[in-house]
């Protein structure tokens, strides 16, 4: 299960490329390619350093808390292909 109140990261092997229908994400170490296909998402990934936890950057993407369980699918999912990694605490 995503734990979508823990602080996460993009991992630094990863490239994103943003697209018209949201993004592509490339992992130089596994050498796979994933596909962002929301706005939305693109902006909830790309804030997920500066907030404090994933939901929050969720939330400041513009997700409404009656699609979270969605974006935390999105988010496991990217989790499990390491294109984002948990971050530690300062």
């Amino acid at each position: 299960m995503f734990d979508l109140d823990a602080a996460w990261q993009v991992s630094p092997q990863v490239s994103i490329r943003p697209e018209r229908f949201g993004a592509l994400l490339y992992h130089f170490g596994t050498r796979r390619l994933s596909f962002l296909k929301s706005p939305m998402l693109l902006s909830a990934v790309g804030s997920l350093a500066e907030q404090p936890t994933a939901r929050e950057a969720c939330l400041a993407a513009g997700v409404p808390e009656a699609d979270m369980n969605a974006y935390r699918s999105a988010l496991a999912t990217l989790a499990a292909a390491q294109m984002i990694c948990e971050r530690s605490s300062p």
